[in-house]
């Protein structure tokens, strides 16, 4: 086996000492300080521009990070394919490398990457997958990478620089003061990212500590999107270039709803809107798995969904409220408190922000004031 793992890296043409490249390249040991030796795209003529072999994709409904918008993009090494699962995260072999850009839009007229200024936009108006991404009146923050190596999947953050032109790794993370700009209304805030350590907060999502990618699942992938080829199902998009085996008809695979969408049931949406941004900590496997309070879409009982459930550890983030939630009552709910706050000791998520996301709020709010209940029965 382990002269198979060898020879296949080899194949891959994989190198410690590759510090310029033209193609994407995985790097089994080293981490590279420059995000350019990953080879994932070009940066030139004010844009980024995929390289072959990495794929964009989206979220039916994506995780909130402080309004900021998402580029993302996975590679697969050539002849590989990952493995559906309907429930979890699917099975990607080593070579694997996943990339995800966050950036913000800036005010027109500003120079690109010199603004610390940043736009509002929701819902997020993505950019068209296998054309990159347009840097006009736009603000780099940084790539996240997480790569699948023979021992498993580990985090890497890359900050861009003032003049968008690369990206270094900062193992340490990063504090990028920033002035958020809601329809006129404008807010200083801290934009963070997370150190090493800290990726591991949300991606070791089990027992075992290690890492995992939390979009990659069916439920999430499920949808629509542009690529080459057009407008098609993700899925059937992975399938059809090989990068995943094993899938159902999308119309058989499991689906979130996308939180924004006006036409889908606010249950549907609330559920969705949870499983996204709570449930790699609170599940049945998750590390807050000890606090009973499961958010997964899979749960469906609603005290473990925290209907008249008192807290177990959650000291002041309560916000003196007795249960997580009370079935028509958000006001009362430490639930919907604890999302709403910026309270760094009592909000939820953790971490990942330091803005409170209003449609979010606004959406959990609606799912619960039309919950049905007494919790003084």
């Amino acid at each position: 086996m382990k002269a198979l793992l060898i020879a296949a890296l080899l194949t891959l043409g994989l190198s410690g000492c590759v510090h310029e490249t033209t193609q994407v390249t995985f790097h089994a040991e080293e981490n590279p300080q420059s995000l350019k030796e990953w080879g994932l795209f070009d940066v030139k003529a004010g844009r980024i521009t995929p390289r072959a072999g990495l794929v964009a994709y989206e979220l039916a409904t994506p995780l909130f990070s402080d309004y900021a918008q998402k580029w993302r993009a996975v590679f697969v090494p050539k002849g590989m394919s990952a493995r559906y699962n309907p429930d979890k995260t699917f099975d990607f072999p080593i070579g694997t490398v996943i990339a995800k850009t966050f950036y913000y839009s800036t005010p027109a007229g500003t120079p690109p990457g010199t603004s610390a200024r940043v736009l509002k936009v929701t819902p997020a108006s993505y950019q068209a997958g296998d054309q990159g991404l347009d840097l006009t009146h736009t603000r780099l923050m940084e790539t996240r990478l997480l790569v699948r190596r023979a021992q498993g999947w580990e985090a890497l953050p890359y900050v861009w620089n003032a003049e968008q032109t690369e990206a270094t790794l900062q193992r340490t993370g990063a504090a990028i003061p920033l002035e958020f700009d809601d329809g006129g209304a404008r807010n200083r805030f801290v934009y963070t990212v997370p150190n090493v350590n800290q990726c591991a907060g949300c991606h070791a999502t089990d027992r075992t500590k290690q890492l995992f990618p939390i979009g990659l699942k069916a439920r999430h992938l499920n949808r629509d999107f542009p690529g080459s080829g057009g407008t098609v199902n993700q899925l059937t998009r992975l399938m059809q270039i090989g990068y995943l085996t094993g899938a159902p008809n999308a119309a058989s695979a499991p689906r979130a709803a996308r939180f924004d969408d006006a036409t889908a049931a606010i249950d549907a949406k609330a559920r969705a809107y949870l499983d996204i941004n709570c449930a790699h900590c609170h599940s049945a496997t998750g590390p807050a798995r000890v606090s009973g309070l499961w958010l997964d879409l899979p749960t469906s009982d609603l005290r473990k969904l925290g209907a008249c459930k008192p807290p177990i550890a959650a000291g002041r983030g309560t916000g003196n409220r007795l249960f997580s939630i009370v079935p028509g009552h958000p006001e009362a709910s430490i639930l919907a408190y604890r999302i709403a706050t910026n309270d760094p000791g009592e909000m939820m998520p953790e971490t990942g922000r330091s803005l409170t996301h209003k449609e979010g709020v606004a959406l959990i709010s609606q799912w619960i004031a039309g919950l049905k209940g007494d919790c003084a029965a």
